[in-house]
């Protein structure tokens, strides 16, 4: 059994890297695809991401969630919401890989933690805790400092964190599985990216068919881009703890981060090196404070339970007669729910940590 668990453990680290791996390699992916636009790009993605996804689904017999989301409106128009804030973040992501900006786009992803706090301060009311604050304040500190260095407000990269945060709320409420959630959303985005795409065909912009056979099969090859990671993503989830795909998610940003410097060879002036090095402390704070609370939670919830444990073994066993032994079954259970109701107690505080971990969304790049 622990044979078992363990060799689960292992394959769902390995998805996991194999997913943010692939997230991160991507800008390699997308100037091959030149001399498509990124229009014409983007939706290619949203057409093919529909036909891969659609053949995966059909392959594993999973269309319940179908019926039951076209039944429920308020569902459905959060999903119509998602696709349009991710139609955003992906055309954005794609226009600035291919226009050179792949370092400031790698930023976006690294403040995207920071942002979804933020975001959760505003409009969920949550409360931070301090190391939390000063998080957040340091990200802030960091964007003045890189507005400072590119001589504007790095506006690739806040895009695409507050797109990419947006989409992370709007999909929690939703509550769709990864690949299921972007079957519904390239459905949505479906019949306008086919227009578009034939409207650009009539008009003689389309590349398709133009730029011989490899060129098609790559621009087809968006669709699996998109949805393979995200089967890695899944496998992963329901293998290893949040927390770990919370550090696995900054594998992402690293990756592009180095192609950036490494592979496109964009510039890095001193004072951009010193508003990255910002964020890269405020995420280091956050993870510092996160990793600390999950500790603190499950020693909690560890203390309860082995007091709860000594409290049942104090109990007296004896051999009482039938009426005292019924009324004593009350007690008992009383003390039963009593120490379920104190792991109770220490679980959400669990959760919470869980939430504010780096948050591991299911659309990257």
């Amino acid at each position: 059994m622990a044979g078992t668990s363990k060799g689960e453990g292992r394959t769902g680290l390995l998805n996991g890297f194999a997913a943010y791996g692939m997230w991160g390699l991507v800008p390699l992916f997308w100037p091959l695809l030149k001399p498509a636009g990124a229009v014409e790009i983007l939706a290619h993605r949203m057409v093919w991401s529909l036909a891969f996804v659609a053949v995966a689904l059909v392959f594993v017999r999973r269309w319940a969630w179908a019926g039951e989301l076209l039944r429920e409106p308020r569902r459905l128009g959060l999903v119509a919401i998602a696709a349009a804030v991710i139609t955003v973040n992906w055309g954005v992501y794609i226009w600035s890989v291919n226009s050179g900006h792949v370092v400031e786009a790698s930023l976006g992803y690294f403040i995207n933690p920071l942002v979804t706090i933020a975001m959760g301060v505003l409009l969920l009311k949550e409360r931070l805790r301090p190391v939390q604050w000063t998080a957040v304040g340091v990200g802030a500190a960091a964007v003045l400092v890189l507005t400072l260095g590119y001589g504007r407000p790095p506006w690739i990269s806040l895009c695409l964190a507050f797109s990419f945060a947006v989409y992370g709320l709007v999909k929690k409420k939703v509550g769709l599985g990864g690949v299921e959630s972007l079957a519904a959303e390239t459905a949505i985005q479906f019949l306008p990216a086919l227009g578009y795409l034939l409207w650009l065909s009539a008009d003689g912009g389309s590349t398709f068919a133009d730029e011989g056979p490899g060129h098609s099969a790559l621009l087809a090859a968006t669709g699996i881009v998109t949805a393979l990671p995200l089967v890695c993503f899944g496998a992963a989830a329901i293998r290893v703890p949040l927390s770990t795909l919370g550090l696995l998610q900054y594998l992402a940003p690293v990756f592009q981060f180095l192609l950036g410097i490494l592979w496109f060879h964009e510039a890095m002036p001193p004072e951009r090196w010193a508003g990255f090095a910002l964020v890269w402390l405020a995420l280091t704070l956050l993870t510092w404070d996160a990793l600390r609370t999950a500790r603190r939670a499950r020693a909690r919830i560890s203390r309860a339970s082995a007091s709860a444990r000594d409290v049942t073994a104090a109990q007296p066993v004896e051999t009482a007669p039938a009426g005292v032994a019924a009324a004593g079954a009350p007690a008992a259970q009383g003390a039963t729910a009593a120490q379920g109701a104190t792991a109770d107690m220490a679980a959400p505080e669990l959760a919470a940590q869980d939430a504010t971990a780096p948050d591991t969304l299911d659309a990257q790049a």
